[in-house]
């Protein structure tokens, strides 16, 4: 079974939360998306019309060997649904980790006619591994970190490196530059012209909360959202596997054990950065507009190209 065919449906995992906690996310979410709808500010937030002249009857998103973390932010088949009883739009947004593209790959991604892409890594981490772009691409570099490489520190023990992704998740929405950087993203996001890509490094942490973003805008369910940011550990699952076997010959059994929560995503990352919100600004609204510095006429823009 293709790992997208998971996202349908709650995982155990998930519900093995406990009832209160996901009760209060629950309840975060939807009065986030309630403050969205009823903002009064725009009408097209509720309008079922598209942005641009994207297609919505879109083929299948390829699988790329060179870049596995490559993915429709909308899903799969008929694009994820809202909770407010529309799908997302497939084709207009594509999450993908560093693109060190094969030939083949290369004339795949040149189909789907994306004309801008946007690098969230670091001035250090692009000069390791230079993009390779989608034929007719523009590109923009947006460090989202603020900072001029990014080299993970050592750590103990694994509930250390665990600590320091949860960490990492709260400074997205409480660090200045982060708050700039994905502002500044977004809004490019919402007026580009034409199918759009953002990445990081693995495409899992920076870009999986921008997708993230992107999906509370389009009024996705929480249990899709964290289901899609799940996907990371599915389609990175070799690149993760081989990234510890090469701990363990290098360093040893007990290095890979500490280090490997670096290399996946868990529910609690992403959960870290939904509970910030939570605590700095009380919605996900809030945070839009008054964390990034969106304004609303952004946002409706945003989630009418996001929504069918």
């Amino acid at each position: 079974m293709p790992a997208t065919a998971k996202i349908c449906s709650p995982s155990r995992r998930f519900a093995s939360t406990t009832l209160r906690a996901n009760h209060s996310r629950r309840a975060f979410l939807k009065s986030s998306v309630s403050v969205l709808l009823v903002s009064g500010m725009s009408s097209s937030l509720l309008s079922a019309c598209g942005g641009g002249n994207l297609n919505a009857d879109q083929p299948e998103t390829p699988r790329l060997a060179s870049v596995n973390n490559f993915r429709d932010v909308a899903g799969a088949a008929a694009g994820y649904p809202t909770v407010d009883g529309k799908q997302m739009r497939r084709g207009a947004f594509y999450r993908a980790n560093a693109l060190t593209l094969s030939a083949a790959d290369a004339a795949a991604l040149d189909k789907l006619g994306i004309a801008s892409v946007y690098d969230l890594r670091t001035p250090g981490e692009i000069a390791r591994t230079v993009d390779i772009l989608p034929a007719g691409a523009t590109s923009q570099a947006l460090d989202v970190l603020g900072i001029n490489d990014f080299v993970a520190p050592t750590f103990d023990t694994a509930g250390a490196a665990v600590a320091f992704m949860e960490a990492q998740a709260r400074d997205y929405v409480t660090g200045a530059a982060q708050r700039d950087g994905y502002g500044e993203l977004l809004t490019r996001l919402a007026n580009g012209a034409g199918a759009q890509l953002f990445h990081s490094n693995a495409g899992k942490d920076r870009t999986g909360w921008v997708a993230a973003l992107l999906l509370s805008i389009a009024n996705v369910p929480l249990d899709v959202i964290m289901q899609d940011y799940l996907l990371s550990n599915a389609y990175l699952a070799e690149s993760i596997q081989a990234q510890i076997a090469t701990l363990r010959a290098q360093d040893s059994d007990a290095v890979a054990t500490v280090e490997s929560p670096l290399f996946n995503v868990e529910e609690s990352y992403l959960q870290a950065g939904f509970d910030q919100v939570q605590t700095s600004y009380g919605t996900m609204a809030s945070y839009l507009t008054q964390g990034l510095g969106m304004s609303q006429a952004t946002i409706d823009t945003l989630h009418d190209r996001l929504v069918a």
